[in-house]
């Protein structure tokens, strides 16, 4: 049986999440570098529009194949397929998206309005990540981050404007990053081969890059 470059490209990414172990040491094996907006409805955050943009080497090996009219180009449509198969693959790994308002874990619904663009040979997969329940960023306060916990994907936010607000957030409200502590990379690096963030008991986001939405009290 023929397997098309398609299958190939569109399970690389997840293939490489799911064996992260392989590696005698941990370190990243795919980098991207992360744009997040937060998304606002009556004052409430109802989620995260995000934008990640992948390194040159895992961008060659996934569009191999996908050139369907031999432009030379990749549209939004040729890169449709690829789109879909990633973001359902993400899904076991909880997209590597993790939030908390206050104390308390915050739960996503599955992404919608998906689609990865093709530019200056490099791919961004754009996706919004709704949450199942708004969050009063005023009143609970919210914080999230991006990450991969066995640090074979590195995840870093883009060096100008990382994260905005979106429309409608409340008067005064900003977007405050945290970088990790040199402590906290170590603690980073020791947990590298334990199970996966997220996936049972309390989401720690002390160990890596973290935006909070910060508002005056009222």
């Amino acid at each position: 049986m023929r397997v098309s470059s398609l299958t190939i490209s569109a399970f690389a990414l997840t293939a490489l999440i799911a064996f992260p172990f392989a590696s005698a040491s941990a370190h990243p094996h795919v980098w991207v570098t992360v744009k997040e907006t937060v998304l606002y409805k009556d004052g409430a955050i109802t989620g995260l529009r995000q934008s990640w943009t992948f390194d040159e080497y895992y961008t060659e090996m996934a569009i191999e194949g996908l050139d369907k009219n031999g432009d030379g180009k990749y549209d939004r449509e040729e890169l449709q397929e690829l789109a879909q198969v990633n973001v359902d693959g993400l899904k076991e790994f909880d997209y590597f998206t993790y939030a908390k308002a206050g104390d308390k874990d915050v739960k996503f619904k599955p992404p919608v309005d998906y689609w990865l663009e093709y530019k200056d040979k490099i791919l961004t997969l754009h996706m919004t990540s709704p949450l199942q329940e708004p969050v009063r960023a005023d009143d609970k306060g919210f914080k999230f981050s991006i990450f991969d916990s066995s640090y074979f994907i590195a995840f870093d936010l883009e060096k100008e404007h990382p994260v905005a607000l979106g429309e409608g957030a409340p008067a005064g409200c900003k977007a405050v990053v945290h970088l990790p502590s040199e402590d906290d990379d170590t603690q980073a690096l020791n947990q590298a081969f334990s199970s996966v963030m997220g996936s049972g008991g309390t989401i720690d986001l002390g160990s890596s890059q973290n935006i909070s939405v910060e508002c005056p009290k009222s």
